[in-house]
């Protein structure tokens, strides 16, 4: 492992790309995307079909509530045991890759895949770890995955973190030398994801994105960027997949137990695969994620609303603003003078009250049309936020720690990051 970086948390990894595979039906997108949207998942499936694809490694979120939902998974671990049995994966020893993705807007934004050091990682609001949760972690989602990581041999990576870069000085330079660097894959995604290119990086240039990352992280860094100095710096921000990587924390820390020190550090699990984006990357942009609730009555859920924020009124002001729509309805409400910082706190705080005391579901939706689709249904009503600014992010968690669950999206659903790179955890 290249020394220089032992500090900081993140590393090259012996990395698996499939041979000679249909690349466009091998990587598909994220499994926490189109959750209440199956159509889009059959979709996935028919375009599929029997060739070698990240969708026999992966349970959607959509299939969570299957009633067959154990046989599933037990197919997923199984489609990896063969699929590193037939040698469908080759090896890339001690590799960072530098990816281009051109996202549906036709922006192209820029990324690392390397691994993590979960023992850097804590989700805990307030912790002091190189790596942090921006959001509150929701303990209950971690078992459902955990089932499907715990006898997996091999990890697929949908997490992104983030670093405050805005030098940009740490995956940038890497653009201008992409035409003279080893191409690992360069193809179409599928359903409307855009395009992906993988490059693979020099030993001198792993050398100059450690000696990058250790200047993000100075003493002098916190202080210039945050105010704050002597404290225990904040190096990467989970921007996407803070559940995933809770979860590879979790199991991580069950196979820990019984071992000792020198047998736990040697264990593949310490490390998650992740890609790591600059916020100020030109292409990433924060979108809100909105709630639509399911199974209750909307006037009722709004009339309690009011009793919980009496000064809240119908229009739009100054505050806490969002939009609501349910059959035959739609407005806004303002929440004036709000004690917190931003929107999604005051409505998420309302909801869990609600659900906790009335009943129903929600859900976290990206995109406004299919708020106003499924809030449009009998006994749904779907609320849409406002976007926080990205500028906000790195200074909200080292001032406030996390954020409430949910709070933002980095992009639309169909520019979430595809499963392509895998890496063995056994």
């Amino acid at each position: 492992m290249n020394k220089k970086f032992e500090k900081l948390g993140f590393y090259p990894a012996d990395i698996l790309l499939p041979r000679n595979c249909d690349m466009t039906k091998w990587a598909v997108v994220a499994c926490d995307q189109f959750t209440s949207e199956p159509a889009y998942w059959e979709a996935v499936e028919k375009q599929v079909g029997d060739a070698p694809s990240t969708l026999r490694l992966i349970l959607p979120e959509a299939m969570l509530k299957d009633p067959h939902v154990d046989d599933h998974i037990a197919k997923i671990n199984a489609s990896m045991e063969q699929y590193v049995k037939e040698n469908i994966f080759k090896t890339l020893p001690d590799s960072l890759i530098y990816v281009e993705r051109q996202q549906s807007d036709g922006k192209i934004r820029h990324g690392l895949v390397g691994m993590v050091d979960l023992d850097q990682y804590d989700f805990t609001p307030g912790s002091g770890a190189l790596i942090r949760a921006t959001e509150g972690t929701v303990l209950d989602r971690i078992p459902p995955r955990a089932r499907v990581r715990r006898n997996a041999p091999v990890e697929l990576p949908h997490v992104m973190i983030l670093i405050d870069n805005p030098e940009k000085t740490v995956i940038e330079p890497l653009t201008a030398a992409a035409d003279k660097m080893e191409k690992f894959y360069d193809f179409d995604l599928m359903q409307n994801g855009g395009h992906i290119k993988g490059f693979k990086l020099s030993e001198k240039q792993m050398d100059n994105v450690a000696d990058a990352l250790e200047g993000l992280c100075s003493d002098k860094a916190m202080l210039e960027k945050y105010g704050v100095s002597g404290v225990a710096p904040l190096l990467f921000a989970v921007g996407d997949g803070n559940h995933s990587l809770a979860t590879a924390k979790a199991c991580y820390e069950e196979q820990k137990k019984g071992l000792t020190e020198a047998e736990w550090k040697k264990l593949p699990a310490r490390y998650a695969l992740v890609e790591l984006v600059n916020n100020h990357d030109d292409a990433l942009q924060f979108e809100p994620i909105h709630r639509v609730v399911f199974g209750v009555k909307p006037e009722h859920l709004l009339t309690e609303l009011k009793k919980m924020y009496p000064s809240a009124y119908e229009g739009e002001g100054s505050g806490h603003c969002f939009a609501y729509n349910y059959a035959g309805a739609s407005g806004y409400i303002t929440i004036p003078d709000p004690a917190m910082q931003l929107c999604v706190g005051s409505v998420q705080s309302f909801l869990d009250d609600y659900l906790k005391k009335f009943g129903g579901e929600v859900d976290y939706i990206h995109g406004d049309e299919v708020v106003s689709e499924l809030g449009s249904k009998p006994g749904n009503i779907g609320i849409k936020l406002p976007a926080m600014g990205k500028d906000q992010l790195f200074k909200t968690v080292m001032a406030d720690g996390v954020l409430p669950r949910k709070t933002f999206s980095m992009g639309h659903a169909q520019d979430k990051r595809y499963y392509v790179e895998a890496r063995k955890i056994r």
